[in-house]
């Protein structure tokens, strides 16, 4: 397997028990995931790895989305447009600033 390029993390508010229990998943971010694995196929966008995740720990932004290695942390993920422009600005080089967190 060669190493991906990008890794796209999903927070899905997994607790330990491994129960879904916080904002994140309330507001839907386990839909992302294929969402994101066919836009990402669609675009030709090769070497990105999508992943669900734990708690990240930012549920006052949730549904949260980080993209390695830029370390880009993004908050109110909250519907297939915003991840539309994240895409587009991955595809570019860049941060899709709007959403970023700080």
């Amino acid at each position: 397997m060669e190493k991906p390029k990008h890794h796209i993390l999903v927070c899905c508010s997994f607790r330990t028990s491994g129960q879904p229990q916080g904002v994140c998943h309330k507001k839907g971010a386990g839909g992302f995931l294929p969402y994101l694995e066919s836009e990402i196929s669609d675009r030709g966008i090769e070497g990105v790895q999508v992943s669900s995740t734990g708690c990240l720990k930012a549920c006052d932004r949730g549904p949260i989305l980080v993209v390695y290695p830029e370390n880009y942390w993004y908050g109110n993920v909250e519907n297939e447009g915003v991840i539309d422009e994240i895409l587009d600005a991955l595809e570019k080089g860049e941060a899709a600033k709007q959403y970023l967190l700080t």
